[in-house]
């Protein structure tokens, strides 16, 4: 079964026909929220709302151990992660789809790994390609099917947030090699690694990162949201292609 995590932007799948809300318990805390079972197309996904379904957790507060696990409790194999995105790369231009393939974490304090406590034994996990190349390829097929222009392959710096980022910032990322900031793509992906769950992005830029471009004095928050509202429509319409090619 495809679960679904949606981030800032898509708080709700408006082509899902849900079918029913269920609130999980679990070892690590309280999840975002319920999570919703429904239909797209006719096939079964769990959907999850990243920041709650008010937007109401910021990315740092956000308890990643719980929703992943949640999801693995049930039964979900795969999932496709939306993330909001600044764009780094002058490429990326507002309302640009991307399935980054790698990940920088400048992140810090988020419990990252359920291979923690009192009596676990130490355990490492192969982390050098961080998204599934399987999942990341539906992705791509899934868009390519829905006539949907994506960006293939791009590097996510995932920041702590929640404030949003320094020009001085964005270039040292830059050195760094990333080509687009958020704020939630860790722990989260090694958390599905971990749990074995087979695990992608799709990044929506939702405007230039700071310095940059339109963005070189101040970022306009008016215009994210026109951008993520156009932009949304266009990851739901390529949901709906990897639902069906979803084979767990």
């Amino acid at each position: 079964m495809l679960g679904i995590i949606g981030g800032t932007g898509l708080a709700q799948l408006a082509n899902l026909e849900i079918t029913h809300r269920q609130v999980i318990r679990t070892p690590f805390g309280e999840p975002s929220g319920a999570l919703t079972f429904g239909k797209i197309k006719d096939h079964e996904v769990v959907f999850m709302a990243r920041h709650g379904y008010g937007h109401s957790i910021p990315p740092h507060e956000v308890n990643y151990q719980a929703n992943m696990w949640a999801m693995q409790a049930q039964g979900v194999k795969n999932v496709v992660s939306i993330a909001t995105v600044g764009g780094i790369n002058p490429d990326y231009e507002p309302g640009s789809i991307v399935i980054p393939d790698q990940i920088i974490d400048y992140t810090h304090g988020r419990k990252a790994t359920y291979f923690d406590g009192n009596g676990k034994s130490v355990t490492h996990v192969d982390f050098t390609k961080p998204y599934c190349e399987k999942m990341r390829q539906q992705c791509m097929q899934a868009a390519a099917e829905a006539g949907e222009k994506v960006i293939d392959g791009g590097v996510y710096a995932a920041v702590q947030g929640p404030r949003l980022e320094t020009a001085a910032e964005i270039n040292r990322l830059d050195r760094d090699g990333a080509t687009m900031v958020g704020m939630t793509g860790m722990p989260e992906a090694v958390l599905a690694r971990e749990l074995g769950l087979c695990y992608a992005a799709i990044a929506v830029v939702a405007n230039h990162a700071a310095g940059r471009n339109t963005s070189k004095h101040a970022i306009s928050f008016e215009e994210i949201d026109v951008v993520l509202n156009q932009a949304m429509q266009r990851v739901r319409l390529i949901l709906e292609h990897v639902v069906g090619l979803d084979g767990d």
